[in-house]
């Protein structure tokens, strides 16, 4: 008599797709089949959005960074490049993203503390002093304030002598994430989706190389979403961004070129790849069969793709370091095109040098030693991905239908349902790490008696936020205030009237408006959010 195996017990991916311990042909047909793998460089980009990807071009790397002051900001970027960093992804303090001057009462002990304070064009002359924008391109992490920054920028490159037409880089710019994820909102949420029109509509007509839109999944899934929901999530807000810019009479075309992804690695290797796969085969369904997109370059999802921050523990931090190069290698077998990966201090400071160094030193070794660009997709056509690209992609669709029965992404911000889902997902998740189910090292396993560690902060120096106030009162001094007033008032007629805010918020930037001086007259006009609560 001989004993029966124990039967396995059923394993779920963190998006709720059941897991096989064997994958053969036959799970691919049972699935939804292999007609949508297709080529890399095809219809429907499966495998990627380049013929030959990295074997012709490896990714960008993109490290997140800004601090302090402009000059402070300014040289780290310097550093960057002179590290072998291929782009630059630009944050800036709260007192910017949420459209306040470094001397309002409210940005006290926030200015510079969390990215480099901008106040005026000057704050933005300095930052990208003798940079050639033409070869690093630029990623302006920003949000409510972003029509204001993404004019100065504009602004600054004209006036250095760039072509806006050839101006390549992108903005972060998704307001829907942001009442979704991070908070960092200034007006409501219509007029906001409108200031984000705008900037499609400027860019289609004046910067066509530039990408006005960065949809950022990646933070709904840094709040909690999993890997499914934060990639229907972010394809709804597309969607929406899309709508609108029809509405206002513009061609899908150059709109959806106009839009690129942000999104989070953090979890297990096989769903993050599959989800990758998957989102970037839906979104070019949706564009070609619900919006007749045509153009090739349009149809594809270009995206930044690194290591989420919400992946990393203070308990343990050196973990983060493994952990960091896990997320790199998963960007590469996704095929993104920019990869900016979390360093392993993130869980607790704006990143060190050194920590930013081994970070790049991670992508360039992958680029460079393993392998990683020598062919497309290596994955491609294993049974268990290609089974699971199609399970992910029906939770994606599930996911969306569900939105659209419920009256729209848009509709769900606005009444806090989208919301209310994703503080469930996240206080479910949290359940399941106090519980030892979701197992993190060094959190809930494998934990250890830590000795109190010294821990490198990044330093907050009050004489540099005095510094930058002393800056801000100059620029007053200096420049014309009847022109300033002027261009003020032509800021708050356009939004009145309802006519595209770009073309005046960049002369009111030229003749050194503030942030703080724009987006109070944009609330003058369109009043502030107020956040709805729902249990």
């Amino acid at each position: 008599m001989t004993d029966k195996k124990k039967e396995l017990p059923p394993l779920f991916w963190e998006s709720g797709v059941e897991i096989h311990p064997l994958y053969q042909a036959d799970d691919v047909g049972q699935s939804g089949g292999s007609a949508g793998i297709g080529r890399p460089g095809e219809f429907p980009y499966t495998r990627g959005i380049h013929p030959e990807m990295y074997r012709r071009r490896p990714w960008t790397m993109r490290q997140y960074s800004g601090f302090g002051t402009a000059k402070e900001t300014h040289e780290r970027f310097l550093w960057l490049i002179k590290n072998g960093q291929t782009g630059l992804n630009v944050a800036f303090d709260l007192p910017t993203q949420c459209g306040l001057d470094s001397d309002d009462e409210m940005a006290e002990a926030e200015v510079g503390r969390v990215g480099m304070a901008v106040d005026s064009l000057a704050d933005m002359e300095e930052a990208f002093a003798d940079i050639d924008l033409n070869q690093i391109t630029v990623s302006l992490t920003i949000n409510g304030s972003a029509i204001v920054i993404m004019a100065m920028y504009f602004a600054m490159a004209r006036k250095r002598g760039f072509d806006l037409a050839s101006l390549r880089g992108n903005s972060q710019n998704d307001i829907l994430k942001e009442f979704i994820g991070r908070g960092t909102w200034i007006f409501p949420v219509e007029p906001s989706i409108r200031l984000v029109g705008d900037t499609l509509e400027f860019c289609a007509q004046q910067v066509p190389k530039y990408s006005p839109v960065s949809v950022c999944g990646y933070h709904i899934r840094e709040s909690g979403a999993n890997p499914a929901q934060e990639m229907a999530y972010g394809l709804a807000i597309a969607k929406a961004y899309l709508d609108h810019a029809l509405a206002r009479g513009l061609k899908a075309d150059p709109v959806a070129a106009g839009i690129t992804f942000n999104f989070d690695i953090h979890g297990n290797i096989w769903e993050q790849v599959a989800k990758f796969r998957a989102g970037r085969r839906l979104w070019a369904r949706i564009l070609k069969e619900q919006y007749g997109v045509e153009n090739p370059r349009a149809l594809t999802m270009r995206m930044i793709a690194g290591g989420g921050g919400g992946g990393l523990t203070i308990q343990q931090p050196e973990n983060n370091i493994v952990r960091g190069a896990y997320y790199a290698l998963i960007s590469a077998l996704s095929g993104t095109q920019t990869m900016a990966l979390c360093s392993f201090d993130e869980a607790y400071t704006i990143p060190s040098e050194h920590a930013a160094k081994l970070s790049l030193r991670t992508m360039q070794i992958l680029m460079h030693e393993m392998g990683l660009c020598d062919t497309v997709d290596p994955l491609g056509g294993s049974y268990f991905v290609e089974s699971t690209t199609n399970e992910m992609e029906k939770r994606m669709v599930q996911i969306m239908r569900e939105l659209d029965r419920a009256g729209g992404i848009v509709r769900g911000v606005a009444e806090g349902t989208v919301q209310a889902s994703v503080n469930k997902q996240a206080y479910e998740l949290e359940k399941r790490v106090l519980a030892g189910e979701f197992k993190k090292v060094g959190v809930n396993c494998f934990e250890e008696e830590e000795d109190e560690r010294e821990v490198e902060f990044h330093p907050y120096r009050e004489e540099e936020a005095s510094k930058q106030i002393e800056r801000l009162a100059q620029v007053r001094r200096d420049r014309d205030a009847d022109q300033v007033r002027t261009t003020l008032d032509a800021v708050r007629q356009a939004a009145e009237s309802g006519s595209n805010l770009m073309p005046t918020v960049m002369d009111a930037v030229e003749v050194y408006a503030t942030v703080g001086e724009i987006c109070t007259v944009l609330k003058e006009v369109f009043g502030t959010y107020r956040e709805p609560v729902r249990f």
